[in-house]
This record gives C-alpha cells, sequence and structure tokens, in this order.
C-alpha cells in the first residue's frame, strides 16, 4: 500500500501534471493577440497554442472550449472564425465600442488518486461521474482541482475597467493601471488575488516574447509581497508571458482578510471531492510598447 506522504506527492503531480503551464516539462500555455491597442473598430486575430518558448507554435493548440471575450460594458461577444490546427488555435473578433476587452480561456480539471487492492491508481473527469467512477472498495483516496486560467487585454480608444474588476473567485491578476498602458523603461506594479484575499508569497514568471532571436530565456522571477503585490521594471518593448501558479503545495486561506500562504507540499491535507486540494495557475499576455 502506497504511503500517506507519497500518495499527496503522487497526487500533487498528477494535479500539476493537467495545470498550465507545466512547470516541469516547461510547457507553457497562452493566448497572443495580433494587436493589443487600437484606435478603432478593427478585426483583431488570437492564436492560442502551447509550447516551451513563449509565443511559438510548436508543441500544439490550446483548447478553445471554455473561451470567453467580454467587452467594455460586461457582455459576453461571440468570437468568429475559430479555427483549430495542429500547432495553433485561433479565433477572430471586431470590437467597435471604446473601451477595455479581455479574452480568456478557463481549463479546469477535477484528479484523485486511491489505492485498490495492491494497485495504485489514478483518475480524472466531472464531479458528477466521481461516485460511480471511484470503486466503492478504493481506499486512500484523494482529490485536487486542477485550475488554469490564460488572458489577454485589448484596449480601443480610452480605456475602461469594467473587465478587470476582481470576481474574487479563484487566481486572479489585479492590475494598478490600464493593462495596455505599459512602456519599455516603467515599472507596473500588480497584485494576486486568491478567492479574493491576496495571494502572499506566490512565485512570478515573466518571459518576453522572441527568445529564438535571443541567446537566454530573458526571463523575470519575482514573488508577491505579504498583500499579494509585486512589480515587473519593462526592459524593452514587445508581448510578455505573465504567469504565477503554486507549484509545491496548496494556497491556505487563514482567515478573514488575511493573506494567502503557501504550505510546502508535504504539509498537503487530504483532498475530498466535497472539498479538493487545488492547484491553481493563471497566465497573461501582456503587450509593452515603445515609449
Amino acid at each position: 500500500m502506497m504511503k500517506p506522504s507519497l500518495l499527496r506527492m503522487t497526487i500533487a503531480a498528477a494535479a500539476l501534471s493537467l495545470t498550465l503551464p507545466m512547470v516541469a516539462h516547461a510547457h507553457r500555455g497562452w493566448l497572443l493577440p495580433s494587436s493589443t491597442v487600437l484606435s478603432g473598430a478593427e478585426w483583431i486575430a488570437v492564436d492560442a497554442g502551447i509550447s516551451n518558448d513563449v509565443f511559438a507554435f510548436k508543441l500544439g493548440p490550446l483548447p478553445l472550449n471554455k473561451l470567453r471575450i467580454i467587452g467594455p460594458d460586461g457582455k459576453e461577444i461571440a468570437p468568429e472564425n475559430l479555427s483549430s490546427g495542429k500547432t495553433r488555435n485561433s479565433f477572430e473578433f471586431r470590437p467597435s465600442a471604446q473601451g477595455t476587452y479581455k479574452a480568456s480561456v478557463t481549463n479546469e480539471t477535477l484528479v484523485a488518486t486511491y489505492t485498490q487492492g495492491k494497485n495504485n491508481k489514478r483518475w480524472r473527469g466531472k464531479a458528477e461521474n466521481f461516485a460511480k467512477e471511484i470503486p466503492a472498495d478504493a481506499t486512500n483516496v484523494n482529490v485536487s482541482l486542477a485550475q488554469a486560467q490564460f488572458e489577454t487585454f485589448i484596449t480601443v480608444g480610452k480605456p475602461s475597467d469594467t473587465v478587470l474588476k476582481p470576481k474574487n473567485v479563484g487566481l486572479e491578476l489585479v492590475l494598478q493601471s490600464a493593462p495596455n498602458d505599459l512602456y519599455a523603461g516603467d515599472t507596473t506594479q500588480f497584485q494576486f488575488l486568491i478567492d479574493g484575499k491576496p495571494a502572499a508569497n506566490l512565485d512570478v514568471s515573466v518571459i518576453p516574447g522572441g527568445a529564438r532571436y535571443r541567446d537566454k530565456l530573458g526571463e523575470i522571477r519575482t514573488r508577491t509581497d505579504a498583500s499579494g503585490k509585486f512589480s515587473v521594471t519593462w526592459a524593452n518593448a514587445g508581448m510578455f508571458w505573465l504567469n504565477a501558479s503554486e507549484d509545491n503545495g496548496e494556497l491556505q486561506v487563514s482567515g478573514p482578510g488575511s493573506a494567502v500562504a503557501i504550505t510546502p507540499s508535504h504539509a498537503l491535507p487530504v483532498g475530498t471531492i466535497d472539498k479538493p486540494t487545488r492547484r491553481a495557475s493563471y497566465t497573461a499576455t501582456l503587450e509593452v510598447l515603445q515609449p
């Protein structure tokens, strides 16, 4: 029988393998818009892919089955010209009203490990199928929810903040300034929240596109402070991939208004179908302009 500590490590690894970007293999998911700043109504094309080097069409497409485009008025916009390829998926839309738009893709997977007899097994699926698909004689059942969010922002004319307001659900990025007013040489402050509370001690990675034209990745690594805040100084213009994920532990909220801290993986509690442990990942594509 698998020891409890090993079982917990197994469920952690299983959940992380389903949460993009896959840190262990450097598989990074992303949305890449053709432009993020428009002066008027123009068509926008957005590619969605998974690759080692960000924004490179290499490993495969990012699924768009949970794609949402939200306009400045808070209403959803239907994507057009959806296409599915071997290296990327893509879609288009035509923002017409002034303000800031958000395109997002959400991936959510329920994972469980369990022991049946002398065999250790893994399951993934939907919550409604859990009871009938997990054997009645299963022991050491541990359930985890893998959540991954991918976002990018497009602004027509004057920026607006409707799509920037946090929903206080899951891992969210709060921007202290308009997402399309980022300039090379400037320093921008951000904040991460988990279920509406500051996400403290969260590792953040920022990678500029175009790695194939450099001899190094150019990654910026930082960490959120006690209030979930962090800052990034933009060395150059271009598209940037920003990601945060709780790779080695569970996000814990200790009380109302408190910050969220990372608990080491060896201390992970056992998750149940009613209260699974959670693995959360957030990725944004941001364009930095030349001043």
